[in-house]
């Protein structure tokens, strides 16, 4: 079990999501509370009391959703839509935050707070980005998280209703890429949604994520490929994907020829 130190004994927190509320904000109390299990979302709304609106939210899911990247789904059609992209990894970090944070999108929770600080972390070698490419070089998906030892905290995730099919999911894979070389790996998505659902997320206790979390926060970094270096072709990703370590008993099925996928939901 993690250490109290910020939030406590975890077996004091609330039944409930949110663990705290607080004004103070920045990237080291970020990069503090993910090694507690917790992360950080501002909390504002009708719903919130009015003392509290614009505090920063501290999250700890009582059912958190990781991504066990063994055994993610690749359907047929996202294999198709693979292979027309191309992928890079922070070439674009402040592009990406800034498009996942695009106020137009539905249930837009990212502020210049969270920005500011995810870009510090970005630059001081802790958060990462993974970009998607179209065929004319236009950034049209991607993803950004923080990496701590074993375990890669995901933020968020977008792509381009217009020329970014799959473009998303695309990123997710070059992500379990990224994050094969070192084990045991834990990728943090932070709640269950019907799209990451669909890739192969699953649902854990709060106290069994924590226990995982200890073991996973002591394992070496993953060797991230430099920014300069040449973005992978569709087929390159592929070919690296299926060459990444799996378990035996890794159920490899995928959706079935001529079943739809699910539309792109990210969080």
């Amino acid at each position: 079990m993690t250490t109290p130190e910020l939030f406590g004994d975890p077996d004091q927190w609330p039944e409930q999501d949110l663990v705290s509320i607080s004004e103070a904000f920045g990237p080291h109390l970020v990069l503090a509370a993910l090694h507690e299990g917790v992360f950080p979302m501002p909390i504002d709304g009708d719903e919130v009391p009015e003392p509290l609106r614009g505090g920063m939210g501290w999250w700890s899911p009582q059912l958190r959703a990781r991504m066990p990247l063994e055994r993610i789904r690749v359907p047929r059609s996202l294999r198709k839509s693979a292979r027309h992209y191309r992928t890079s990894v922070d070439r674009e970090f402040e592009e990406v935050v800034r498009r996942c944070a695009d106020p137009t999108r539905p249930l837009g929770w990212i502020d210049s707070r969270i920005s500011d600080a995810y870009s510090f972390l970005h630059h001081s070698g802790w958060a990462h980005s993974v970009e998607t490419w179209d065929e004319e070089g236009r950034l049209v998906g991607g993803l950004y998280g923080v990496s701590v030892g074993g375990l890669f905290s995901g933020e968020s995730m977008f792509h381009d209703p217009e020329l970014g099919r799959d473009a998303s999911k695309v990123a997710l894979l070059r992500l379990a890429c990224e994050l094969a070389s070192t084990d045991p790996r834990i990728l943090d998505v932070q709640w269950l949604t019907p799209h990451l659902e669909t890739l192969g997320a699953v649902e854990v206790p709060r106290h069994t994520y924590l226990e995982d979390l200890d073991e996973g926060l002591r394992s070496p970094e993953p060797g991230w490929t430099p920014a300069d270096e040449p973005l992978w072709t569709g087929r390159r990703l592929l070919e690296a994907f299926d060459g990444r370590p799996r378990p035996p008993e890794d159920d490899r099925r995928s959706t079935a020829p001529g079943q739809p996928d699910p539309a792109e939901e990210p969080r």
